[in-house]
């Protein structure tokens, strides 16, 4: 039995909602993966905040249909498809798909869709090169935490500067003050 036209909006709906949560959308070619294969990969892509989608082309493509922002996703629409919805981390995504894609070595990346623009599969890749968030995230608290740490320094070290100029404008004057004092006691011993 096949699906009844409600059923068929239902599906393009849910595509609609998934990809305006989505910042990048994948497309690979899963022919021949089995579903345990797929539920690992979905499982492995779930940490990420990305789902994948496995339904036909046509279903996407009228879900991309009044979507500028996807319309270049139309290219990619052919064969046994599946499509992997980013929402933000698309480097953990793309780092996450690609040890399950050496592990099964059945899937192959067609490529993806970001801000309108068509990604072929060196972009993609060149995207999984980027840090994750959380290691942007570590390096902006570290730098962050490096400059605190400067600024700290240079704070203390403000009173010892200041202590030091004191210390050695009294030592002067002491020296000032002492070599008067000795002028003056051998001027009086020359005067006897």
């Amino acid at each position: 039995m096949g699906r009844t036209l409600e059923n068929k909006k239902e599906i393009v709906a849910d595509l609609k909602v998934s990809l305006s949560e989505s910042t990048l959308a994948l497309v690979i070619d899963y022919q021949g993966l089995t579903v345990a294969e797929i539920t690992d990969l979905r499982r492995r892509l779930r940490p990420s905040g990305t789902v994948c989608k496995v339904t036909k082309n046509t279903f996407m493509g009228i879900a991309i249909q009044d979507e500028e922002k996807w319309q270049p996703l139309s290219e990619l629409l052919n064969g046994a498809s599946a499509f992997l919805l980013v929402k933000e981390d698309f480097s953990s995504a793309i780092k996450s798909y690609q040890e399950f894609q050496k592990v099964t070595k059945k899937t192959a990346l067609r490529g993806g869709v970001m801000d309108g623009r068509l990604l072929k599969e060196t972009d993609v890749k060149a995207l999984g090169d980027l840090p994750s968030k959380e290691q942007l995230m570590a390096q902006i608290a570290g730098a962050i935490n490096a400059l605190a740490t400067k600024v700290a320094v240079g704070i203390n070290e403000v009173p010892s500067s200041l202590a030091r100029a004191l210390q050695a404008v009294a030592e002067k004057e002491e020296g000032s003050s002492a070599e008067s004092s000795e002028s003056a006691e051998s001027a009086e011993s020359a005067s006897e």
